[in-house]
């Protein structure tokens, strides 16, 4: 990969950092991911890496802050102008085609949970608790529905992402009872039809 140009901002250079840093994450954990790894894929020097990010656990929690960012924002533009279970639908739909279009997204959120229960280092834990609560709220205000459906979003969600980490078909008895079109490749959840079924 071409070395970074020196034109580039700093903002710039952080940016394309914290990409890269996502996607080596994504694959292989806090744990099995080297700085070295990182500067390489995105063309610079360990020692200018760390210009840019003093420390590991520093690069890391850039790119998890980037992972919420994403998931955050695609909830938040899908149910732009929404209310309610269309909102949530929305939400599950949009998160459906991000994970299915971008699977560093998907694996890094994995990442992320191992990453708050065994890294050993309360600041991550924090932040990774910090940001999926606030994510969770930002859901919950956006479409003023309450704890059940809350619940359902999220730990359908949470099955979800196992199923497409796992690789396991769209047609797999596993998916049975998933609110989603059969013609999609992978799950797309669709807009529930009673407050008793899976949110997306």
């Amino acid at each position: 990969m071409a070395k970074t140009s020196m034109r580039m901002s700093a903002e710039d250079r952080r940016e394309s950092v914290t990409r890269a840093a996502m996607t080596e994450f994504a694959k292989g954990g806090y744990f099995g991911t080297s700085t070295e790894a990182i500067a390489r894929r995105v063309g610079v020097s360990q020692p200018y890496l760390f210009r840019l990010f003093p420390t590991k656990v520093d690069l890391f929690k850039a790119a998890a802050n980037r992972c919420f960012d994403r998931t955050i924002a695609t909830f938040e533009q899908a149910a732009e102008g929404l209310e309610g279970e269309d909102a949530l639908a929305a939400m599950g739909q949009a998160y459906g085609e991000m994970i299915e279009e971008d699977r560093d997204v998907l694996l890094m959120q994995m990442q992320l949970y191992v990453a708050a229960a065994a890294s050993g280092d309360g600041d991550v834990a924090e932040l990774v608790r910090r940001r999926w609560l606030a994510m969770w709220d930002m859901v919950r205000a956006r479409t003023g529905l309450d704890d059940e459906w809350m619940n359902k979003f999220f730990s359908t969600g949470m099955l979800i992402n196992t199923l497409v980490s796992l690789g396991i078909p769209s047609d797999d008895r596993c998916w049975l009872g998933f609110p989603f079109e059969e013609s999609t490749e992978q799950a797309e959840p669709n807009k529930p039809t009673e407050p008793t079924e899976p949110a997306p």
